[in-house]
């Protein structure tokens, strides 16, 4: 009976934590909704640009290649993180650890390559 105590007692923290977390998007939405003032007139509806006239619709189409940059850019930023964490711990790592590494680098090189490949004129 104790140990089942100690657990319900050690996981309350992190139930409290995953209850709060689940709530409180739909309650900022709620509030944020319902509790605001309620003023809309023409220049609250209107693209800001800065302090400028807009000029055109907002609603423009943009190209893909836009995208793919702006992902490839996440992408090159999580792995410099990963790298950035392997390099602290290099010397305790394992040679499999370091295969592993290198298989991983290996993997990306393939996709900068292919991403080179299709679309070589983002980088230009």
């Amino acid at each position: 009976m104790t140990d089942s105590m100690s657990l319900i007692a050690e996981y309350l923290p992190l139930v409290v934590l995953a209850v709060v977390a689940i709530a409180f998007s739909p309650l900022a939405w709620f509030f944020s909704r319902f509790f605001r003032p309620n003023r809309p007139s023409q220049w609250r509806d209107t693209t800001y640009e800065c302090g400028s006239e807009p000029i055109g619709d907002a609603r423009v189409q943009f190209k893909f290649q836009y995208y793919v940059f702006g992902i490839i850019f996440v992408v090159f930023d999580l792995v410099a993180t990963f790298l950035m964490l392997w390099a602290v711990v290099f010397t305790d790592l394992s040679l499999t650890a370091k295969s592993w590494v290198i298989v991983f680098l290996a993997i990306l090189m393939i996709g900068v390559a292919y991403a080179l490949k299709r679309e070589g004129k983002i980088w230009i």
